[in-house]
């Protein structure tokens, strides 16, 4: 516990203040307020007349300091520096723009805590040790990975890479890790089906029109199925050439869902060029919902989204789009602030062609969602990133629709704890952190003949001694 002007301060509280400066009403300057004036308003140790100052004595900035007279921020320009230093000791200038946005970040501990032990901080460093131009092509020829997409992202937003539709063009460097330990015969057929039909089509869709958000996750499906036929067919000592329709309808059936059905866009591609017979495949029907709600259920969801405050907005926000308007969750997350537009005392969302009129506790819902402060990220995200309304962790990407919602988890300070006397100044909790437990009864143990005893022999009344 540390004693200030304004009190006895917890470890959360004085952290919370030593890494939050704000402007002194004495002096006008950034500096942690631990005191303050007649009129409630904050002071820092010199103008309290308290011995406490924060200033780094390497920058001279006041707050987050981390040990040995420096703040946070200096070292992690030490560590940055460190970390993206290539062979001859010094970053290089392709890198710069990333280390200058690592340095400047809004949370430096946790940055330097990512450097010290995140996964993507040991890759970065890997790539650097290499000496080469860090390129799409040079991460394109690593194993696929959450971190090294994470890590791409990261580079776009700070411009070392330049900006590109990563859920299609990471397609081929996917295929080729995935063909290593196929046969050749299988990888000279789905190459030129990936690249020439596949990539080819979507690409020129893109053109045109945007492309759906599961444009990549389609077109893997498609090679995995293509892949699948093609192991099926060398197993029944057979060839593509030679398949019939009746071997084809053998092979669908085997599999009580429609997943193989996809295999149709390969077939269709192998018969145009003479590599199979004209072979029919039926389309994949149009899914329809397994369950439905009732009206009851469906309004006591939308009243909840609408009303619960303890539900968290973004989930709110996304239920009640959903349950009025049938938006798929895919599109919910790509939405962005300049689609919603206000004429008077209404809001309007703009899906498809025309603007929804929105109720006025969604609309509310929406505007807070476009109004909010950005996420504090290790990176932000980049100029250039739209304004979205669910943002993700990933810089310059929206929130991930295949992880479900986390609940906030409750707050450390809730647990029970011991009173003390003296509690927190700025937050008046108990100073004590963890409560006392009780004392653990003594251990016992059972006897042979099924009685407890005490651990303790030495506690049992001795025998009087028998002398001879």
């Amino acid at each position: 516990m540390t004693t200030w002007p304004i009190g006895p301060v917890c470890q959360s509280c004085y952290t919370a203040v030593v890494r939050s400066p704000a402007e002194c009403s004495g002096c006008h300057e950034l500096h942690p307020l631990i005191a303050r004036d007649k009129r409630g308003a904050g002071l820092c140790g010199p103008c309290a007349g308290h011995d406490v100052d924060c200033r780094c004595h390497q920058c001279g900035r006041s707050g987050n300091p981390y040990g040995r007279g420096r703040c946070a921020h200096c070292v992690l320009a030490d560590k940055v520096n460190d970390l993206l230093a290539g062979p001859n000791s010094t970053v290089p200038a392709q890198l710069q723009p990333f280390a200058d946005s690592l340095i400047s970040t809004h949370t430096p501990f946790k940055t330097i805590q990512w450097v010290h032990e995140h996964p993507n901080a040991k890759l970065l460093a890997d790539l650097v040790a290499e000496g080469r131009e860090i390129s799409h092509q040079f991460l394109d020829e690593l194993a696929p990975s959450a971190a090294l997409q994470h890590l791409r992202q990261m580079m776009v937003q700070t411009g070392v890479l330049s900006e590109r539709n990563e859920d299609i063009e990471r397609v081929p460097a996917w295929l080729e890790h995935h063909l290593a330990d196929k046969p050749v015969e299988h990888a000279n057929l789905i190459r030129p089906f990936l690249h020439w039909h596949l990539l080819r089509r979507t690409r020129h869709r893109a053109t045109r029109r945007a492309v759906p958000t599961t444009a990549g996750r389609e077109l893997r499906r498609r090679i995995l199925v293509a892949l699948e036929l093609l192991t099926w067919i060398d197993a029944e000592a057979t060839t593509l050439a030679d398949l019939r329709q009746d071997d084809l309808d053998r092979w669908l059936d085997d599999e009580k869902t429609q997943r193989r059905n996809r295999v149709r866009y390969f077939l269709g591609w192998t018969a145009d060029r003479g590599l199979s017979r004209q072979l029919t495949v039926p389309a994949i029907p149009r899914q329809e919902p397994a369950e439905f709600l009732d009206d009851d259920q469906r309004w006591h969801l939308l009243h909840r989204c609408l009303t619960d405050q303890t539900l968290p907005v973004e989930a709110r926000a996304a239920g009640a789009l959903i349950l009025l308007f049938g938006l798929q969750t895919q599109h919910i997350r790509h939405l962005t602030a300049d689609q919603l537009t206000e004429h008077g005392d209404d809001t309007y969302l703009a899906v498809g062609q025309h603007p929804i009129l929105l109720p006025p506790r969604l609309g509310s819902l929406l505007q807070s969602l476009a109004s909010r402060p950005p996420k504090p990220l290790m990176i932000p995200h980049g100029p250039n990133t739209p304004a979205w309304l669910f943002p993700g962790r990933i810089p310059g990407q929206p929130i991930d629709g295949t992880q479900p919602h986390q609940p906030a988890q409750p707050a450390r300070h809730q647990r029970p704890t011991r009173p003390q006397r003296s509690p927190c100044s700025p937050c008046q909790r108990p100073t004590r952190r963890h409560p006392r437990r009780p004392a653990r009864p003594p251990r016992q143990h059972r006897s042979p003949l099924g009685y407890f005893r005490p651990t303790r022999l030495d506690r049992l009344p001795r025998p009087p001694s028998r002398r001879t």
